[in-house]
């Protein structure tokens, strides 16, 4: 029986994938205390990578959507974390985006939007979060976006 998150999540139309296994030699997550700690997450949705720079052919409505891919891949990972139990999700506490984006497009703050808003009409006051957004030259496997997080958990 899904709990109260993945309700929510179902009314807009959100099933959680199965966590993303890493691509090396890392973990997916990381538990200290009442904190998991995120690996970085990578666009990708049913169809596979979404891939492509930002500023050279991907609109920011497109790169938004993207981050938003990112933002449902880390709320697995943090599922996963939880033995399968969402709803033990505290809040979002801060977020790191990366924007595969050319040296003269700005508006990463617009993309990594993508992942901010989906988690706040996700979780409401708890998906509020600190947040960073930067350019990258170039993003494992050519994708758009990357999102890393930090999550408190009870």
């Amino acid at each position: 029986m899904p709990g109260t998150i993945e309700s929510r999540l179902a009314e807009l139309g959100v099933t959680l994938p199965d966590a993303p296994a890493p691509a090396a030699n890392y973990v997916p997550t990381v538990k200290v205390g009442d904190i998991v700690y995120v690996s970085g997450q990578i666009s990708q949705n049913e169809n596979g990578l979404i891939v492509g720079k930002l500023g050279a052919g991907i609109s920011v409505e497109d790169g938004a959507a993207a981050a938003r891919t990112c933002a449902i891949s880390l709320l697995a990972q943090v599922k996963a974390a939880c033995d399968g139990d969402l709803d033990r999700l505290v809040r979002v506490v801060k977020l790191t985006g990366f924007v595969n984006s050319t040296a003269d497009f700005t508006q990463q703050p617009q993309v990594i939007n993508g992942a901010s808003d989906f988690l706040v009409e996700a979780l409401g006051d708890a998906g509020r979060h600190a947040r960073s957004a930067v350019s990258a030259a170039a993003l494992p496997l050519g994708v758009a976006v990357e999102i890393e997080g930090i999550f408190q958990v009870g």
